[in-house]
């Protein structure tokens, strides 16, 4: 069988790929791997607002159950808030719900330790293993030994309380627009900036089970930029379906990516004493408007593979505070074990309101250079091409030297289609759009000969 867990949980179209049944699987493998050798093991369970939700919750939690653990269900809350509330309620593990940004069809099963991270490879690979093994060796206890599911009512007000005690200020004076992509930041966010003194206005807070990510929220975050304007907001917030990312849109309109977030929090932070090391952990995509703004301030900066759990290990590693990718996921070591989108919210927020500044003022900290994104479409066993091939690798060499240090050249290996991924930075936007085409013409040309 082909790996079950993907970069972010399992994943599919929900009642196709991801069946019930393969959620009872889940439940069930993942309840005995996670808790073996404890008492009676506790696990929660929290999902966003699709459809496909409820039916996997019945299926994932009578799996739970099935092995004796019991299942403390806190319903409709963002990822995150499973991280954290697994930690509080001293649960062995947490479950969540949800496909992120992904449209309505799609839902996904992920897994968090006791201490709120995302599980190892390792981890992901036994329960897997139990599955495969046909369950061979867990246990199927009756009567009393049988697991309960709770139902715990208090889970959305205690992310609440949680979320306001990560800002060291109240929000009263600023206007806030807020996009909760009707997802699962439609009450936790609405309420949290309301609680901390801020003018709130909203859209796209009314999910239906079907309107989830469609059109709104941090993939499509124009209606936003619009409202802003139009309100006369101080900044909008656009959180994605499990509200684990979020964009800002400045009092402008303009759309202020996870980059310019990083490099206004993470400046914020060294001028203020609290960047560990004076840090920021970013992934190859960042633009190089964010590593010269850096270095100009002073900033280090390490750079992962693509995908927040890259991005957290070397954090959790060497204790590093902040760090994130320019989708918006960023990660607050000091307050949460993954990406939050509140968190990222308020912190924004909280420097506007501590700095008496417009966000755009903040957000020119950092220019963004143009960029460009050329698929070059060749065959699977020949995605190293470009570091193997002496023409090509000549050729991305002389587009460096040419650039001298004021752009660069990324290829990126996809790793579902039989493709790579050629992006260009530099200072001229149709000078790098005709490099990055040609560039790609040339993989495309020697790899299918």
């Amino acid at each position: 069988m082909d790996r079950m867990f993907g970069t972010d949980g399992v994943r599919g179209i929900a009642n196709q790929e991801l069946t019930s049944r393969l959620a009872y699987d889940l439940g069930r493998a993942g309840a005995h791997i996670l808790t073996e050798g404890t008492h009676k093991p506790k696990i929660l369970v929290g999902m966003d607002t699709r459809i496909s939700g409820h039916m996997l919750e019945s299926a994932l939690v009578a799996g739970i159950l099935s092995v004796g653990a019991e299942a403390v269900c806190v319903g409709i809350v963002p990822t995150p808030a499973i991280a954290y509330l697994t930690r509080k309620y001293g649960a062995d593990a947490g479950v969540v719900i949800s496909a992120s940004h992904n449209p309505v069809e799609y839902n996904g099963i992920k897994f968090f330790n006791k201490n709120g991270y995302k599980l190892s490879d390792d981890l992901e690979d036994k329960i897997q293993a139990v599955i495969e093994e046909n369950f061979e060796g867990v246990p199927s206890p009756i009567g009393e030994n049988i697991g309960r599911k709770i139902v715990e009512e208090a889970a959305i007000e205690d992310y609440i309380e949680f979320a306001k005690s990560t800002i060291d200020t109240n929000l009263k004076g600023l206007k806030v627009a807020l996009d909760c992509a009707n997802g699962a930041a439609y009450e936790t966010a609405v309420q949290t900036f309301r609680a901390l003194g801020a003018e709130v206005v909203v859209i796209n807070n009314d999910p239906d089970g079907f309107n989830i990510n469609k059109n709104c929220g941090s993939t499509h975050p124009e209606e936003l930029m619009d409202y802003v304007v139009k309100k006369g907001c101080d900044l909008g917030l656009a959180f994605d379906g499990d509200a684990d990312r979020c964009l800002a849109v400045d009092e402008n309109g303009k759309l202020i990516n996870g980059d310019f977030i990083m490099s206004i929090c993470g400046k914020h932070m060294k001028d203020t004493g609290k960047l560990d090391k004076d840090t920021i952990v970013i992934t190859v995509m960042s633009n190089l408007g964010m590593h010269i703004a850096m270095k100009r301030e002073g900033i280090n900066f390490i750079t992962t593979k693509v995908g927040d759990r890259y991005v957290l290990e070397e954090m959790v590693k060497d204790g590093y505070k902040i760090g994130g990718e320019q989708s918006g996921h960023i990660i607050f070591l000091d307050y949460n074990t993954t990406g939050d989108g509140l968190i990222t919210g308020l912190q924004l927020s909280a420097i506007i309101k501590n700095t008496g500044k417009k966000l755009s003022e903040l957000a020119s900290v950092m220019k963004e250079l143009p960029q460009v994104l050329v698929n070059a479409r060749i065959p699977n066993d020949k995605k190293d091409i470009y570091i193997t091939d002496e023409e090509i690798a000549s050729e991305i060499k002389g587009i460096e030297d040419k650039m001298k240090g004021n752009g660069r050249v990324l290829i990126r290996p996809s790793g579902t289609e039989p493709l790579v991924r050629v992006m260009l930075e530099g200072e001229d936007q149709s000078e790098i759009d005709e490099i990055a085409h040609s560039l790609a013409k040339l993989i495309e040309q020697k790899a299918n000969q």
